[in-house]
C-alpha cells in the first residue's frame, strides 16, 4: 500500500474519548477496491467520507455517496482533506460542498451533518480548531464523532432467528430435534410462542441448547444457539423465526439499491442465486427502475442491464416467497448478497415490499395459521402414523389430456404402499361448496376456495392429489400461496411439448402410468416428504 500509495484492504484501530469507545474501519476508496470497500463499511453506523481538497469531487467522492446510501448508513460527516494544499481557502472548501451538497441531493442518497475542513498531516480541526483555518466556526472531527447517536441494541429489536439447520438425536435414549441457528436481534427465553417465516408454523419454545453448555432460560442477539419446540413441526434452512406480533414480511418481489461488481453484467430475464441471511434462491430482475453511473455528473444511465460498478435501482423477483425486513429496520435480514456462477457478484440492501400477484392470499392465509386452533393430534404424530408428512400434487393442463387418470392411479398406488392420499377432485369442489357461486363468480374466488379445501384436507396429513379443468398453471401459484410451507408437486400433462410453464414434471400424457408414478415418488422424496 505504501509503494502505490493508495488503501488497498480495509484495517480497523481502536480508541476512547470521554464518550464512548470507537472502532474505525479505513476501508479503501479505489474503484479497483470497492469490494473491499463495501466489506468494511458494512458493518459501520456513521462515516467519515474524505474528499481531497486540491483534487476536488471526483469519481470516487460521488461513487461512495452512492455506497454510503445503498447501505443505508444515514450518519454521515464529510472532511475535506489536504486544505494545506490550497492554502486553507474558505472558497475552495464552500465550492467542494456546495457542489457534493448539490450532487447528493439529486441522487436522493444520505445528506451530511456536516462538511468539516481539516489537515489530517498536521492535525488541523482533528480534535482541536485550526488557527489556520479561523473562518471555520464547527466543531471539530472528534466532536462530530462523538455526536453521533448510537444505533439502539440489537437486543431491543424484534427477534429475528433464521434457521440454520435442524438436528435430530437418536442415541442413548436422546430424541431431541433441535433447530439451530444465530440470533440476529431480539430476545427469546422458554414458554415464547414463536413462528416461522415464510411457511407460517407456529410452537413454543421448550428448551434453550447449547453444546457443554447450562441450561438457560433466555437468550439473547449475538449468540448462535439450537432450541426444541413444543411440538415437532417441520421447517427448514432459511425460515426466520420471531415472535407472532413482530413477524418479518414474506413475499416473492421486493425493491433493491443494488450495487454490482461481477465481470458480466448483471441482465434481465437471467436467473441469479439470493443469498439473504441464511436462504439461497434463485432470483432475477422483475424490473430495472434505474441504473447509476458514479462517473457522470446527471448519474441516470439509460440502459438495459447493470454493468460492473454500477449502482441499481431494482425490483427483484425469487423463485418462491422468503421472509425478509426492510434494510432500515433490520439489516441482519435486510441485505443480501448475489451469486453469479460460484462467485459473489454484487449485494444491496431491501428498501421496501412490492406486492405480487399472491400477496393477498399470502396475507390472508398468514393471519388463518396465526389464529389457527390446533387438534389434538399434531402434524408430527400424523406423520409418524402415517408414513409420510401432508402434501399436495396438482395435475394441470387442458381438458381431455388424461390429467384424471394419472391422478387416479397416483392415489392408489400410494394408497396400495400403505400412505394416506386423498384425490381432491376440482368438480367435487364445484359442486359442493362452490355450489352457491353464480355463473359469473372470479375466477379468484373459485381457487381461493378450493385452495381453502386442500389446505383443510392437508392439515389431516394426508397427501392431496388433485385434478381440475377449472383451476391451470396460472392458478397454481395462488394455490400454493394458500397452503403455505406444505411440499406441492405440479405436474403439467401437454402433449403439444409446447408449454413452458415453471412446473416440477412436465409429461405429454402418452407416459405409461408407472413411469409417471415413479417420477412423482421420487419429487415426494427429494422434499423429504417420506418418513425414513
Amino acid at each position: 500500500e505504501q509503494d502505490q500509495g493508495i488503501t488497498i484492504d480495509t484495517a480497523r484501530c481502536f480508541f476512547k474519548t470521554a464518550a464512548r469507545d470507537y472502532i474505525i474501519i479505513d476501508a479503501p476508496g479505489h474503484i479497483e477496491f470497492l469490494k473491499n470497500m463495501i466489506s468494511g463499511a458494512a458493518r459501520a453506523e456513521a462515516a467519515l467520507l474524505m474528499i481531497d481538497a486540491k483534487e476536488g469531487v471526483r469519481e470516487n467522492s460521488r461513487r461512495h455517496g452512492w455506497i454510503l446510501g445503498m447501505l443505508g448508513i444515514r450518519q454521515v460527516v464529510v472532511c475535506v482533506n489536504k486544505m494545506d494544499l490550497v492554502g486553507y481557502s474558505q472558497e475552495a472548501f464552500a465550492a467542494i460542498e456546495k457542489e457534493y451538497r448539490e450532487f447528493l441531493a439529486g441522487i436522493g442518497a444520505v445528506s451530511p451533518k456536516a462538511f468539516v475542513p481539516i489537515a489530517a498531516l498536521t492535525g488541523e480541526n482533528l480534535t482541536e480548531r485550526s488557527q489556520a483555518m479561523g473562518w471555520y466556526r464547527g466543531e471539530t472531527v472528534l466532536e462530530m464523532l462523538d455526536s453521533f447517536a448510537k444505533q439502539p441494541s440489537k437486543v431491543e429489536l424484534p427477534l429475528r432467528l433464521p434457521v440454520q439447520a435442524i438436528y435430530k438425536f437418536t442415541e442413548h435414549g436422546d430424541d431431541r430435534r433441535v433447530i439451530a441457528g444465530r440470533i440476529e436481534t431480539g430476545r427469546v427465553k422458554v414458554g415464547d410462542e414463536v413462528v416461522f417465516s415464510p411457511s407460517n408454523k407456529s410452537a413454543t419454545i421448550r428448551s434453550i441448547e447449547g453444546f457443554n453448555a447450562a441450561p438457560r432460560a433466555s437468550i439473547e442477539a449475538g449468540w448462535s444457539t439450537g432450541f426444541t419446540l413444543s411440538e415437532e413441526i417441520y421447517v427448514t434452512r432459511g425460515e426466520v423465526m420471531s415472535h407472532k406480533a413482530h413477524a418479518p414480511m414474506v413475499g416473492t418481489r421486493f425493491r433493491a439499491n443494488l450495487i454490482w461488481l461481477g465481470r458480466t453484467p448483471m441482465t434481465q430475464g437471467r436467473d441469479y442465486k439470493l443469498k439473504l441471511h441464511t436462504t439461497a434462491i434463485p432470483v432475477r430482475i422483475r424490473k430495472l427502475n434505474k441504473v447509476l453511473d458514479a462517473s457522470r455528473l446527471d448519474g441516470e444511465l439509460a440502459k438495459d442491464h447493470v454493468g460492473r460498478h454500477d449502482v441499481a435501482d431494482v425490483v427483484l423477483e425469487t423463485a418462491k416467497p422468503i421472509a425478509f425486513d426492510l434494510s432500515a429496520e433490520n439489516d441482519g435480514t435486510g441485505r443480501f448478497v448475489i451469486v453469479d456462477g460460484y462467485d459473489v457478484a454484487g449485494g444491496g440492501i431491501i428498501v421496501e415490499a412490492v406486492t405480487d400477484d399472491q400477496d393477498t392470499l399470502r396475507s390472508e392465509a398468514r393471519m388463518r395459521d396465526f389464529s389457527w386452533i390446533p387438534g389434538g393430534v399434531t402434524a408430527a404424530e400424523r406423520a409418524q402414523r402415517h408414513g409420510h408428512r401432508a402434501a399436495l400434487v396438482m395435475f394441470l393442463g387442458k381438458p381431455q389430456v388424461g390429467k384424471h387418470r394419472y391422478a387416479r392411479a397416483l392415489e392408489k398406488a400410494l394408497f396400495a404402499d400403505g400412505k394416506h392420499p386423498y384425490l381432491l377432485d376440482g368438480t367435487n369442489v364445484l359442486l359442493g361448496v362452490d355450489h352457491d357461486l353464480s355463473a359469473e363468480a372470479t375466477q379468484d374466488e373459485l381457487v381461493r376456495r378450493f385452495g381453502e379445501v386442500a389446505y383443510l384436507i392437508l392439515n389431516s396429513g394426508a397427501i392431496v392429489v388433485s385434478t381440475t379443468n377449472a383451476i391451470g398453471m396460472a392458478d397454481y401459484g395462488a394455490v400454493q400461496a394458500l397452503v403455505g410451507g406444505t411440499p406441492s408437486i405440479a405436474v403439467e400433462v401437454d402433449p403439444s411439448g409446447r408449454s413452458t410453464a415453471p412446473c416440477d414434471l412436465r409429461i405429454k400424457g402418452t407416459e405409461p402410468e408407472s413411469e409417471v408414478i415413479a417420477k412423482v415418488v421420487a419429487l415426494l422424496q427429494q422434499r423429504q416428504v417420506f418418513s425414513g
